[in-house]
């Protein structure tokens, strides 16, 4: 099949190429680069491009003869969506619009969803299944679960068939160590472990390199050690996953939704200490209190996909998610600006 990848150079989008690829589709790339890389493309074609600009849409969708999207293009802090909703509204909402309209009048009605675990909000029981109430707590979230409530009424009226993935914790790299996770500004907890590390290796830190040690927020949480436990899913099982819902869709199965995580949770403690272990370094860190909105325990039912697609993560333990992306790393301390 020939998909359209929109933000296919960035993390997850990158992978999700060379995933595709090795699976003898054809990946046609449609990225801005505001957040991606081009070096992180590893096949297919790639079209610059906005999602705004509705003529260059349609022409790439003619020229490459699409079959199915992935939708990918999105932003995803947190915090700045606290602070400028309109961006994320825009952004994750209004040009998704866009793009779902220019895909129907070229007749195309397969879509997989680059969706996210926020659209729980803070859940009050574990494991996450995809039949818990929506309540996200932030503009980011709730954008997300407003292209969901879209796609579903797409369905309904234009028989817009689509899958929904809803992302827990994205994690690791690819195990060749040629591309991974280079996000500016970095918020996930395992590369910020890592480059914390990096920085350990160089005993006389500047003053910018101090402010940004590793932050642990909160260490009084009802969890064994006091902080956070989270679920965190190897990157390329994650692209795995885009693959068989693509398939599945393309031959028949009805519009779905789906969590992708492990299943098992970590804290953030668990994290640092098995990276020491894995990297042989010390890894300073400042405790910090709580952020506001952080649940103390957010894991993944993925049964679902499990039992409906054969899914079945590759690297479902941590040390070799960590291990994979120690891999990128160290490589590319200073992501593909390498």
């Amino acid at each position: 099949m020939n998909i359209l990848v929109t933000g296919g150079a960035g993390y997850i989008g990158s992978h999700t190429v060379k995933e595709l690829t090795s699976h003898g589709h054809l990946p046609v790339t449609y990225d801005n680069l505001s957040e991606g890389h081009q070096e992180a493309l590893r096949g297919g074609t790639w079209v610059k491009g906005n999602l705004s600009d509705e003529e260059k849409l349609g022409e790439t969708l003619e020229k490459y003869s699409i079959d199915a999207v992935m939708h990918f293009a999105a932003f995803c802090l947190v915090g700045e969506s606290v602070t400028d909703p309109q961006k994320y509204y825009h952004n994750n909402v209004t040009q998704g619009l866009t793009l779902l309209k220019v895909m129907l009048e070229h007749n195309i009605k397969l879509f997989i969803f680059s969706s996210t675990a926020a659209v729980y909000g803070e859940p009050q029981e574990v494991p996450v299944t995809e039949n818990y109430p929506l309540s996200p707590v932030n503009p980011y979230g709730q954008s997300k679960e407003t292209f969901e409530n879209i796609l579903a009424d797409y369905q309904r009226a234009y028989g817009l068939n689509y899958v929904s993935l809803r992302y827990f914790n994205a994690s690791g790299a690819d195990p060749d160590g040629k591309i991974g996770e280079d996000h500016d500004p970095e918020t996930h907890l395992i590369p910020l472990v890592l480059k914390s590390a990096l920085m350990a290796e160089n005993h006389s830190l500047s003053s910018q390199q101090s402010s940004r040690i590793l932050k642990i927020f909160g260490t009084d949480y009802p969890t064994p050690d006091g902080t956070c436990i989270r679920d965190y899913i190897h990157i390329c099982d994650l692209a795995r996953a885009h693959i068989l819902a693509l398939e599945a869709l393309s031959n028949g199965m009805k519009s779905q939704v789906f969590n992708l995580g492990n299943g098992n949770g970590y804290s953030v403690k668990e994290v640092i200490s098995l990276s020491k272990k894995i990297t042989g370094r010390e890894i300073p860190v400042i405790e910090s209190p709580r952020r506001p909105g952080d649940p103390a325990v957010l894991v993944a039912s993925s049964e679902k996909i499990k039992k409906e697609l054969g899914w079945v993560p590759q690297f479902p333990e941590l040390d070799r998610i960590i291990d994979s992306a120690w891999k990128w790393h160290k490589g590319h301390p200073n992501g593909f600006k390498k």
